[in-house]
Order: C-alpha cells, then sequence, then structure tokens
C-alpha cells in the first residue's frame, strides 16, 4: 500500500498535488481555476483565501498586529516584521551572484540586479524621461514634480514625501534611538549615523583625499579638508580682526581671544 497515498488522500487533478483535508485541496484549485471568492468591501479587491482578505483590511484599517521589539515599529504581515527585523541584526540572506552585495529582501536583490547589473528602467516618468526599476520608486519621484508631501507629522505638521521619512522624523520628538553599537552601547537614530560611528571602534576611514591621499571617516570631513588644506578657502571670517577660518567652531574659538 502506497504510505504516502494513505498520509494525503486528497489529490488535485490538475497537477497531481496532495493534501491531507479536503478544504486543502479546494483552496489549492482556487490557484487554477483563478476562483476570488473572499472580496474586500472597500477596494473590492478579490482573493482566494481568507487569511489574505483579512491581511488586505489591514491596509484600509492601518490596523498593525505585529510589532518590533527593538523600535516598537508595526506591520499588517509577520512576514514583513521578519523582514524588517534584518535591520537590527544585519542580517543579509540576499547575496549577488555578481559582485556580492548582501540584501535583507529579495526584492531589494531583484531591483538592485535590474539597476547595476542590467541597467533596465521599465518605469519612465514622461514629464522627465527618467527611468526607473520599480514601479513605487517612479510614485516617489512623481512627487518632486507635483510637491505633493501626503504623510504628515501629528507633533509639529511637517509634511514628507515618503512614510519612511516621516517615521525617521518622529524620532526627533520621542527621542527614539533603535540602532545600537554593539561596542559601546551609543544609540543613534539613523542606521547611517550608526554606521559611520563605528568607523571610531574599526579604525576604517573610506574617504580618501585624491591629492595628498589622506584618509577620512566621513566624507564632510574630507570636503573640509579639501577647503582647508588645498583650496585654502576660509568661508568664515573673524568680524573684529578679520581674519578667516575653514570651520565655525574655529572662529568660535579664536572670538575667545578678543573676549
Amino acid at each position: 500500500m502506497d504510505t504516502h497515498t494513505m498520509e494525503k488522500p486528497w489529490k488535485c487533478e490538475d497537477c497531481g498535488k496532495r493534501f491531507n483535508y479536503p478544504s486543502q485541496l479546494e483552496t489549492h484549485r482556487r490557484f487554477h481555476t483563478a476562483e476570488r471568492p473572499f472580496s474586500c468591501s472597500v477596494c473590492e479587491k478579490g482573493f482566494a483565501q481568507l487569511s489574505n482578505l483579512l491581511t488586505q483590511k489591514r491596509v484600509h484599517t492601518g490596523e498593525r498586529l505585529f510589532t518590533c521589539s527593538v523600535c516598537g515599529k508595526g506591520f499588517t504581515q509577520a512576514a514583513s516584521l521578519l523582514n524588517h527585523q534584518r535591520v537590527h541584526i544585519g542580517e543579509r540572506p540576499f547575496t549577488c551572484s555578481v559582485c556580492g552585495k548582501g540584501f535583507t529582501q529579495s526584492s531589494g536583490l531583484l531591483a538592485h540586479n535590474k539597476r547595476v547589473h542590467t541597467e533596465e528602467r521599465p518605469f519612465t516618468y514622461s514629464e522627465c524621461g527618467k527611468g526607473f526599476t520599480l514601479s513605487s520608486t517612479l510614485l516617489k519621484h512623481q512627487r518632486v514634480h507635483t510637491g505633493e508631501r501626503p504623510f504628515s507629522c501629528t507633533v509639529c505638521g511637517k509634511r514628507f514625501t515618503q512614510l519612511s521619512n516621516l517615521q525617521t522624523h518622529q524620532r526627533v520628538h520621542t527621542g527614539e534611538r533603535p540602532f545600537s553599537c554593539s561596542v559601546c552601547g551609543k544609540g543613534f537614530a539613523l542606521l547611517v549615523c550608526l554606521q559611520t560611528h563605528q568607523r571610531v571602534h574599526t579604525g576604517e576611514k573610506p574617504f580618501t583625499c585624491t591629492k595628498c591621499g589622506k584618509r577620512f571617516t566621513q566624507s564632510s570631513h574630507l570636503l573640509v579638508h579639501n577647503k582647508r588644506v588645498h583650496t585654502k578657502e576660509r568661508p568664515f571670517p573673524c568680524s573684529v580682526c578679520g581674519k578667516g577660518f575653514t570651520v565655525s567652531s574655529d572662529l568660535l574659538k579664536h572670538q575667545q581671544v578678543h573676549n
């Protein structure tokens, strides 16, 4: 007797896949028939499974059942929370086979391959002709032309073109620092600020002066170096004696001489 058949007695006549229960077979067959018996009352979008409809409803209600224990950000789906948590732990399971760059999501890898290695830009904005790899990126770009800022801060009223920018801004009001240094424990509001800070511990200096070869941890430090050493630019003059300085902090120190 076929043990496998006894374990899963319900068989799909279209593809041969087997199931333990008739309800599973019924749900599966909707992939072949394209039947969508569960419809959203708000947008009328149809779904093959009730669970997918419930997830869709959260898009309209704004309900976020799944919350990140590190930064408190909420999500409508558990899978979205799992993808987000990689931001905190630094996990990048999707690797580009061409250049080795890692990504937290498969969609990020796909967009990277199109943008960097194939240079495919299937979504073009008619007004300026600029092309994009993703339709969502095109929609964000359109706001540059229209001036639309649909995401508003409930505390100060400042508006943003992207939800992610609003969520980052809100940390100004809450004082939240979700990104912590594993070496010294210092917290940061932005991941990029944490990455810059970590160079203090690692000694990494990725920004190199093309004139003298001196290296810096931040691009802003390289810019100041070029102005001070190579161009001799002094944009901060003393109002008392006229002496110029490359950075405002040096001017403030100098003014103590007059005081």
